[in-house]
């Protein structure tokens, strides 16, 4: 099978919890400082933009959610059959941002609650930036201890195995012809004495 296809097979029959992560969208500057998040489920009652496409800078509120499309149905985009029925356009959840949160279920607050980095402190993305410079300094000094820790361990190895070379000297081996030339002496030796 084609990779394309495979790709295909597994978003089709994909399990929800990944199919309710591709329903995520980028959420606005204003909701990222107060939130602390890049970006959440969309949910119906959203106030969402478009970016991309035909109906890009519309301003609307989501009135479907389509798992199966990942895409969403919005307020005041809609598009007429010859007949002159109209109809929903699904846009794609990456093609839209969000603007205003639907805050009437509890169980999102909770999570929007939980998730929050900067909600509980009064402090905005960049003075955790801030904060974490001085972090980065200590870190750079435990990893040089950690290389002169490393350069000394290799400098006593290094010592240890010429000591125990100075120590052992051994005499050189010989090679299979000589041990079998000192064996026949031998022989002869304790033959003869």
């Amino acid at each position: 099978m084609k990779p394309t296809k495979i790709r295909n097979r597994q978003l089709y029959f994909a399990p929800t919890h990944t199919i309710s992560k591709r329903l995520r969208s980028h959420i606005s500057k204003n909701l990222h400082e107060k939130y602390g998040l890049r970006n959440v489920r969309v949910k119906e009652g959203d106030t969402v933009r478009i970016l991309r496409g035909e109906y890009k800078g519309i301003d609307g509120k989501v009135t479907k959610v389509s798992s199966e499309k990942s895409s969403v149905a919005i307020e005041g985009v809609k598009k007429e059959k010859l007949k002159g029925e109209k109809f929903d356009v699904y846009i794609h959840t990456s093609n839209v941002i969000i603007i205003d949160l639907n805050t009437d279920d509890r169980w999102r607050k909770k999570i929007l609650g939980k998730k929050s980095k900067f909600a509980s402190k009064d402090e905005s993305p960049k003075d955790k930036h801030e904060k974490l410079e001085p972090k980065a300094e200590k870190t750079d000094e435990k990893v040089q201890k950690k290389k002169e820790k490393k350069q000394l361990s290799t400098k006593k190895k290094t010592e240890e195995n010429i000591t125990k070379e100075s120590k052992s000297r051994r005499k050189p081996q010989k090679t299979k012809s000589e041990q079998q030339k000192v064996k026949k002496l031998k022989k002869t030796e304790t033959a003869n004495g």
